[in-house]
Order: structure tokens, then sequence, then C-alpha cells
């Protein structure tokens, strides 16, 4: 319930609680605290009983935890009939991007000498930054009238 209280603050609290109710009635506050706990639990279990009778037997597999998100996702993730393992196991990275990069170079080989030399100066590196083109001094951009 309270999985992320650390033992500096858990000694705060300690703390703050006999100095607000007083070494005498803190026993008795602790139980009152418990025994509402206590009481909000079964009550949060009933509801969950009587939504679950009231879903049929058909949602007999339902489970609350589930309408988390990320418990939702996770659980899909693992579903064996959608085959995601195989698809996971299929895809090789490294070997998409030696394609990637045979592909480029082979492209670059048609060009002129002057990217080829620069490109193996860079030791077979390919360069992925967007450069922008020089559009020549006299051209115009082009006018959009429905733009304006």
């Amino acid at each position: 319930m309270f999985n992320d209280i650390g033992p500096l603050e858990l000694v705060t609290i300690i703390v703050l609680a006999v100095l607000v109710f007083g070494p005498d009635k803190l026993p008795k506050v602790i139980q009152d605290v418990t025994r509402t706990i206590r009481k909000i639990r079964e009550f949060s279990e009933s509801a969950k009983q009587d939504i679950r009778s009231e879903l049929g037997p058909e949602f007999k597999d339902f489970e609350f935890e589930d309408l988390n998100p990320k418990t939702f996702i996770r659980k899909q993730m693992n579903n064996e009939d959608l085959g995601l393992k195989e698809i996971r196991n299929g895809f090789d990275l490294k070997k998409e991007m030696a394609e990637v990069t045979d592909a480029v170079n082979s492209r670059d080989g048609h060009a002129s000498s002057s990217s080829a030399s620069s490109s193996s100066s860079s030791g077979g590196r390919i360069d992925m930054t967007k450069k922008p083109e020089d559009p020549a001094r006299d051209a115009r951009p082009s006018f959009d009238a429905d733009a304006t």
C-alpha cells in the first residue's frame, strides 16, 4: 500500500503522530485507523464481488487491475495469440541498418566522385542530418494564392 515511503519519511510520520496525538492517545488512534482501513478494504472487495456477479459468467476472468492501461498493455503484449514474439524475433535491427547502409552507399556510387571521396574519408559513415539545398539565385519561391 505504501511502497514508496522510505525509512526517513516513516520516522517523520511517527514523530509527528506522537507530537500531535500524544503517547497516551496514540494506540487508540492507530486502532481506529487500522479499523477504518480494514472496513474500506472489505467494502471495496464486496463491491468488486457484486460487480463480478452482475457481469455474469462470461466475465469470470475479469480483473479490475486490467483497467490500468499499463497492466492491460503488458498483458496484451505477453499474449501468445497475437504472434508478437515471432515479429520481435524476426526483426533484426542491425541487419536492417546494414541493408539501408548498403543501399545508400550503392546510390552514392552513382553520384559524383567528390561525394564518394568525402564519404570514404569519413570512414564509411553516413551523414543522416538534413542539409538544406541551395536554391538558384534567380529562383523565387512558388506563390500560393490560397495560403495568403
